[in-house]
């Protein structure tokens, strides 16, 4: 029997943010901007997001240089394999995850971090790159570089959203740990449970995600209401979705709200995520309203550590701490 359908969602189910005051710099339309993500991020925990300052042809060559990847052979991709990555960097094989996340992710993937090589924590280290594809690096870092960009200018806008100075999160993301992550899905045509579907569902593990969505679609979030929605791409906007360090430094007032994508469309699908994590020695806690004195503040970086290593296979399971300081 396969999955039910999902409700099409109705573009006013998920609000539509003009971030535009905080991409130009434009202080005087930075509350009323700050009041709207306020809002989608209490009630839906997702908007699109327009105006973004992101160029368009920046993506489009690294589609171009993503598809390139993708189409080789599965034992070149295999060289750069995230399992030969102490730092989770390269690439993820189809059907990843297994017992540990009670099914498997029908995607594959390719991911990227800033390039780090000193050793002051065990995320810091080298990127992988496929020498077949020489343009995917340079490809890669122009975007990243941009979206990341936009990420930093983002940061006052959530920080006034919860009430907080402009500039209260700037520390903790003054040497941050963004992933860049390239996924694609193959068509699937009639998942029989949602344990076997393009990823599962699931909240993010940081602070927010900007994420690209080709035109195919599959993405879905679930509603406070417990029901799968879909939610369609929209033409120079990005996805914009709360993480759970979001949520908790938010004391609840956002929601880190779980999704998950089933490509049933008819061709593969594509998209890019920018996952916003803050600075490996982040202590992450609620920042607003009344603390639960039993909450136990954790560290960002031993977190998303603890994170990986559940979900993406690695031959070295632990780096030695020797070699991490």
């Amino acid at each position: 029997m396969a999955l039910p359908p999902s409700r099409r969602l109705d573009f006013s189910e998920v609000p539509v943010v003009d971030v535009s005051p905080f991409v130009t710099g434009d202080r005087s339309g930075e509350a009323a901007t700050a009041a709207a993500i306020a809002k989608a991020c209490g009630e839906v925990g997702f908007m699109y997001v327009k105006n973004h300052g992101v160029p368009k042809a920046l993506l489009d060559n690294l589609m171009v240089e993503t598809e390139r990847f993708f189409k080789l052979p599965v034992e070149q991709r295999m060289e750069v394999a995230v399992e030969n990555s102490p730092q989770f960097r390269g690439y993820l094989p189809i059907k990843y995850g297994g017992e540990q996340t009670k099914g498997t992710n029908l995607q594959e993937a390719f991911i990227m971090f800033d390039d780090r090589q000193q050793a002051d924590h065990p995320l810091n280290g080298p990127n992988q790159w496929p020498s077949q594809v020489p343009g995917l690096k340079k490809a890669m870092f122009d975007y990243f570089d941009a979206t990341a960009k936009f990420a930093q200018q983002m940061l006052p806008a959530f920080a006034l959203a919860l009430g907080l100075k402009r500039d209260f999160f700037e520390k903790m993301f003054d040497d941050p740990l963004f992933m860049l992550k390239l996924n694609h899905y193959p068509l699937q045509q009639a998942p029989e449970n949602d344990l076997d579907i393009g990823v599962k569902g699931h909240s993010d593990s940081g602070g927010f995600t900007i994420l690209w969505q080709d035109n195919v679609g599959g993405l879905e979030l679930m509603n406070k209401s417990g029901e799968w929605v879909a939610m369609p791409p929209m033409e120079g906007t990005y996805a914009l979705n709360i993480g759970d360090m979001m949520q908790i430094w938010s004391n609840g007032r956002f929601s880190s709200t779980a999704h998950r994508v089933i490509n049933t469309y008819g061709t593969d699908r594509y998209s890019i995520p920018l996952f916003v994590n803050p600075n490996y020695h982040t202590e992450v806690k609620p920042l607003v309203g009344e603390i639960n004195a039993d909450f136990t503040p954790f560290q960002s970086g031993e977190y998303h550590t603890s994170v990986y290593r559940a979900i993406y296979p690695q031959k070295a399971k632990r780096q030695p701490v020797e070699a991490a300081q």
